[in-house]
């Protein structure tokens, strides 16, 4: 299960150390985080990171699988979560030490910034290949923070992004170590820390109403 922990002014938001997949369970985990990070005052900033192999692989299509009755509140739920994080009043980071595929990769693109591994891991939106749609706020999502060539290659294509690609597509801010990510968003994070606050939550829900909108529309299709 996630876990949080506090670096002066910035929150690190753990995700775990396995896939890290959107169980029930874990959304009510980092639902809970959230919540204990919003309702602190003073500079503060939002770092979510991960250990092992992956930051996350996105939907636990095993536990859909077997419950396909709760489909739709399933994915309310997660689109919730993205819309949550993309409106935060705080800057975020997303410390991307593995891969993010899937809405593992869409929840990053939900956070202000992304620092991903140099030499190793990647960064795919697989739904082409896996014969799954993205939802109408998930396309939004997407749409709303990537270019649109790389908006267009990665949700068509599939494409598999090492770190420098990820850098010079547009999806991640840097490019750094294995053993730097953590500290570099650490630092990125700290360095907006005194941003933290109603005015930055208002400009985030101005900047992205459509896209806030879509998510938490539930009357559009969900699969």
């Amino acid at each position: 299960m996630p876990t949080l922990d506090r670096h002066d002014d910035v929150f690190v938001l753990d995700l775990g150390d396995g896939e890290n997949r959107f169980h029930p369970d874990w959304l009510v985990s980092v639902a809970t985080a959230l919540d204990k990070v919003e309702k602190e005052s003073g500079p503060r900033a939002l770092v979510t990171a991960a250990q092992g192999k992956f930051y996350s692989n996105g939907l636990d299509l095993d536990w859909l699988l077997a419950h396909l009755d709760e489909h739709p509140d399933y994915v309310v739920r997660v689109q919730e979560l993205f819309a949550r994080m993309l409106s935060l009043p705080m800057i975020t980071v997303a410390a991307l030490q593995g891969h993010a595929f899937a809405a593992g990769a869409m929840f990053s693109l939900a956070h202000d910034f992304r620092i991903m591994r140099a030499d190793r891991g990647y960064w795919c939106l697989p739904e082409a290949d896996i014969d799954i749609p993205f939802t109408p706020g998930m396309s939004a999502l997407i749409q709303a923070r990537l270019g649109p060539h790389t908006a267009h290659r990665a949700m068509l294509t599939a494409h598999r992004y090492g770190g420098p690609d990820a850098v010079a597509a547009g999806i991640v801010d840097r490019a750094v170590a294995e053993d730097d990510v953590r500290t570099a968003a650490i630092a990125l994070a700290q360095s907006h820390a005194s941003r933290a606050g109603a005015t930055l939550g208002t400009i985030k829900a101005r900047m992205y109403a459509p896209v806030l909108a879509t998510l938490r529309d539930t009357t559009l299709p969900l699969s």
